[in-house]
């Protein structure tokens, strides 16, 4: 006997909305369609399940990346309106309903997608994570499934940024007080789209993301990933050892604008700092193959500002061991990825994201971080203390 849905045909938050139907389902929770009498509007909610009210590793997962949305205003990013915890105690997001096909969708029932329509519909997607990254958040779980597409305002393909439940919120972002989750050595995302500093368990910065972009752009291109690989523990390998298959010899059939593959092997460099630095500048180097498309340009044109991509850069890391606020053995060599659950919404021909479920680590974010190559704060502060002192020393030899 199934067992029928629990806020299905229910009211919740006070009248505030009722939920009409369940639109999505994964290991965490999910997701609903839903109407607001007060705005007549549909929303969709998004709702943890209550079995993990209890998991403080979880629930703040699930709060960051709600907080993380709401921060975001790109027009290419989804849009939240609220979030919290319902009567029941479990977490809840409303964010903005919409209509339409997933990347992931639509490869597989239309086959590979017109390059300069690719490349419009990738450019927007840049948009939307260079404004995240200037805010010192990193999706990390960026794949075709997390990109929307949808008709709005008069545009067809209109693209809308999904899913930040992984997103790692830096230092620049992160609030007062809040739980610091992750330890390096964690590997998480999707095989198929991380990078290989991702895939490795090491510190992640925006490269990471223009990394997964680039990935996702070759399969919209192609309909075929720039691995042959039979498992996630196959892709993971094949992305920190082996070059991407080039186009041609992947879709022998098909043309693409001169330079294209230039720029996708560019942005898949095993060492980030031979990649396209940002998002931004990912977009530009795309845009210049088909600079003459009016939805190349028009995308182009929604590009946030980034003076010298100054906020884009690598964030500086901290040799010192993470905080957290809850037991966590710091020496413990991290254990092989294990398969998580599948994300709300996760396609099921998708390898899961790689994580380890019984671990509070979910997230990282380093609190007093220093420039590499530097000295350590304490060390600087400790330096100034004994010129200080000598100084002193000195001025009072010299004064007798």
């Amino acid at each position: 006997m199934v067992k029928p849905d629990p806020y299905v045909g229910k009211e919740i938050l006070a009248g505030q909305f009722k939920v009409l139907e369940r639109i999505g389902a994964g290991g965490m929770g999910s997701v609903y369609k839903a109407h607001q009498p007060s705005m007549d509007r549909l929303v969709a909610v998004k709702i943890l399940h209550s079995k993990f009210t209890s998991r403080k590793d979880l629930a703040s997962r699930f709060r960051r990346e709600a907080r993380a949305m709401s921060h975001l205003t790109h027009p290419n990013t989804a849009k939240v309106f609220l979030f919290g915890q319902l009567e029941d105690n479990a977490c809840y997001i409303v964010m903005e309903h919409l209509e339409g096909r997933n990347l992931g969708q639509l490869v597989r029932q239309d086959g590979p997608m017109a390059p300069t329509r690719a490349i419009a519909v990738l450019i927007q997607a840049c948009g939307a994570l260079e404004e995240a990254h200037q805010k010192g958040i990193i999706h990390r779980d960026l794949k075709p499934e997390n990109i929307f597409l949808c008709k709005q305002g008069g545009i067809a393909d209109y693209v809308k940024v999904l899913d930040f439940g992984l997103a790692k919120v830096t230092e620049l972002e992160i609030a007062p007080g809040s739980l610091i989750l992750t330890q390096e050595g964690m590997v998480f995302g999707t095989p198929e789209f991380m990078s290989p500093e991702q895939a490795q368990g090491k510190a992640l910065d925006p490269r990471s993301d223009v990394y997964s972009l680039a990935v996702i752009l070759y399969e919209l291109v192609t309909a075929k990933l720039p691995f042959e690989a039979r498992s996630p523990m196959e892709f993971i390998t094949l992305h920190v050892q082996a070059q991407p298959i080039p186009m041609s010899e992947r879709a022998p059939d098909l043309t693409f604008p001169p330079g294209l593959d230039e720029v996708i092997h560019k942005a898949m460099a095993k060492n980030p700092d031979d990649r396209h630095q940002s998002a931004a500048e990912f977009a530009g180097a795309l845009g210049a193959l088909v600079a003459d498309d009016p939805a190349v340009q028009q995308a182009m044109s929604a590009i946030p500002d980034n003076v010298a991509f100054a906020h884009t850069q690598p964030l500086p890391q901290s040799n010192r061991p993470e905080r957290t606020q809850f037991p966590l053995p710091e020496q413990t060599p991290p254990s092989p990825p294990v398969a998580a659950p599948a994300p709300v919404g996760a396609v099921p021909f998708r390898a899961a994201p790689m994580a380890q479920p019984d671990s509070p680590a979910l997230g990282r974010t380093t609190a007093d971080e220093r420039p590499r190559g530097g000295l350590p704060v304490a060390a600087l502060i400790g330096v100034g203390v004994a010129i200080g002192v000598a100084i002193t020393l000195v001025y009072v030899l010299l004064s007798r």
